[in-house]
């Protein structure tokens, strides 16, 4: 069934004098009874508002912690932090006896002065890792000011979580997984003597709980957790469902007029392909879309078993008339640990986020375990004029989706032109040699591979891009 995620894109001009009053300052003078330390032994301070951490040798993340839990909010602090250290605001977090001792864990919106430059990006502390990194939003990554103070908006309503550096947009995250909880400013653990004594400080520390109005957004990527779900923002961006969480409508089995009879099943919002034995496309085959796309940008979730093979793949043409496997280019899906065709191919070209059989995923992608849910993006864009002689006559036509990047995890771990000679030449020493004009294709279907292994699939969404 499909479910749209409602955030109203209003404008936050200029605040009603009843909205302002709602602002309450968390930090008063040098009070901070309503604050509690968790986790590490770093130490605060607070004086005229500021507050000030300050890094200790040998101590985990030390947390200074609201002992009120907020649900929906927007949250305004000034940051300063020493250029040699990490930071990062808790927000929705929480600390209980039976997780992890303890351990202060939930959504960190990241104060990062490194080069690598993703302060304002949204990581989940101690439990899933990065959620939003900023690779996936680069007009972001200029936006933080190492030598000096920086302003931090976060704004928390319903599933939507985004934030703002120096009023330039950064993350723009759907999730359901932590409602309320409190609000913690981070003095990161240090892993050498000589950065002890460093600090970060916090001024201006302000919240508004009640009559929230959602601010403009001008930003682009949206990562969206929630299972088989449209955000309005990813709506106005044109992304449609591949898969409703319920139905197989809109897929059939390639080569077929119907979806397979067996092979595949639907439940709990999970489209999932049963194993059978490794063999490729020899139980319920590979399932396609019934349209067919030419520049588009499609993601899904999935979830791998121990071992397991699969693929997403595109442009997809049935004229092979191939009695395995649909051909197209595709999207590896593998097991890189358990699975012995990870050695196979050249260089790597057959791992996980990999061009199968032609280009490698980068060798420093993120994977998460079997069991545990992946990320795929592919996006394909661009159109290149070809030009094609004929006895004398040269003629020209036009290469949509000539240009092709392969995503895992909100990283992307490929780029590649399509139809251009090095691609040309890639095809030539691959098992695809055969097919004749492999790659060319103007158009085609989208895929999931039956490679006799489970593995599952949901949040399948596409939007097509002119």
């Amino acid at each position: 069934m499909l479910r749209t995620l409602t955030l109203s894109f209003v404008t936050l001009c200029t605040l009603s004098t009843a909205q302002a009053q709602t602002w309450t300052t968390l930090v008063d003078g040098d009070d901070l009874s309503g604050w509690e330390k968790l986790g590490g032994d770093a130490t605060y301070m607070a004086s005229d508002g500021e507050v000030t951490g300050t890094t200790a040798e040998n101590t985990p993340n030390t947390f200074l912690a609201t002992k009120e839990s907020y649900g929906d909010f927007a949250l305004s602090v000034e940051v300063w932090v020493d250029p040699d250290i990490n930071s990062g605001i808790q927000i929705r977090s929480e600390s209980k006896e039976d997780y992890l001792n303890g351990r202060v864990h939930g959504y960190q919106v990241e104060i990062d002065p490194s080069p690598r430059s993703w302060s304002g990006g949204i990581y989940d502390e101690a439990r899933r890792g990065w959620l939003y990194p900023l690779s996936v939003n680069e007009d972001c990554r200029g936006a933080f000011n190492t030598e000096g103070w920086n302003l931090y908006y976060v704004e928390a309503i319903g599933h939507s979580i985004r934030t703002w550096v120096n009023d330039v947009p950064c993350a723009a995250l759907y999730d359901d997984m932590t409602a309320s909880g409190f609000i913690a400013l981070q003095v990161h653990s240090v892993g050498r003597a000589e950065l002890a004594g460093r600090h970060v400080r916090w001024r201006n520390i302000r919240i508004m709980d009640e009559n929230v109005t959602p601010r403009e957004w001008t930003g682009n990527y949206v990562v969206n957790l929630v299972p088989n779900s449209l955000s309005e923002q990813e709506v106005a961006q044109g992304f449609s469902l591949l898969f409703d969480g319920s139905t197989t409508a809109g897929w059939r089995g390639a080569g077929k007029e119907s979806f397979p009879e067996k092979g595949w099943n639907v439940m709990d919002g999970v489209l999932t392909v049963e194993a059978s034995g490794g063999a490729e496309a020899a139980h319920g085959g590979d399932i396609v879309t019934v349209e067919e796309y030419s520049t588009f940008e499609l993601s899904l979730d999935f979830k791998i078993t121990e071992g397991a093979n699969s693929g997403i793949k595109y442009f997809i043409t049935e004229s092979y008339g191939s009695d395995a496997s649909a051909i197209g280019l595709e999207y590896q899906i593998l097991d890189d640990e358990r699975h012995p065709d990870a050695t196979e191919g050249a260089a790597g070209n057959r791992t996980l986020g990999s061009l199968y059989d032609l280009l490698p995923a980068h060798e420093g992608k993120i994977v998460r375990k079997p069991g545990q849910w992946n990320r795929a993006r592919i996006v394909v864009t661009g159109t290149r004029v070809e030009e094609t002689v004929t006895g004398s006559r040269m003629t020209q036509s036009e290469f949509k989706g000539a240009r092709v990047e392969h995503w895992l995890n909100d990283r992307k771990v490929l780029e590649y032109e399509r139809g251009t000679p090095v691609f040309d030449a890639l095809v030539a020493r691959s098992k695809y040699v055969i097919w004749e004009g492999f790659g060319h294709w103007p158009q085609g279907h989208i895929l999931l591979q039956d490679h006799g292994d489970e593995v599952h699939f949901r949040s399948i969404k596409i939007r097509r891009i002119d």
